[in-house]
């Protein structure tokens, strides 16, 4: 079992950054990839970013790239989603998850690859 837990979420002004993190504990040795997804009300789960955790490579969904950036520390076994240029249309829950399986490159984005997930941490971008 991996146990998530994310922090850093909160209230930002449009324009305005956020770095949200995830903290992982349990049999993280096991650990494949990490990644984030996001769900805003009554929309449903997005893919955000991911991240293999042996080598680093990392996904990004294509109205993420350039805004934000998915990294990790192997020492705290931790992952982090450092968020920028915030718009309000990234209001969302943001969620943390992670895979012990192997993921292929074409289904870092889906969440059905993630065994793991975090309980989800608020972000809101006012306007």
């Amino acid at each position: 079992q991996v146990q998530l837990a994310e922090s850093g979420g909160g209230l930002v002004q449009a324009g305005g950054s956020l770095r949200l993190s995830c903290a992982a504990s349990g049999r993280t040795l096991a650990t494949f990839a990490m990644g984030w997804f996001r769900q805003a009300p009554g929309k449903e789960r997005e893919f955000v970013a991911a991240i293999r955790w042996s080598d680093g490579d990392t996904y990004y969904a294509d109205s993420m790239k350039g805004r934000f950036t998915i990294s990790r520390v192997f020492t705290k076994n931790a992952v982090y989603l450092q968020m920028n240029s915030l718009k309000p249309e990234d209001t969302a829950v943001y969620y943390c998850a992670a895979s012990i399986h192997v993921i292929t490159a074409q289904a870092m984005g889906s969440a059905y690859a993630y065994d793991y997930w975090g309980q989800g941490t608020q972000v809101t971008v006012s306007s």
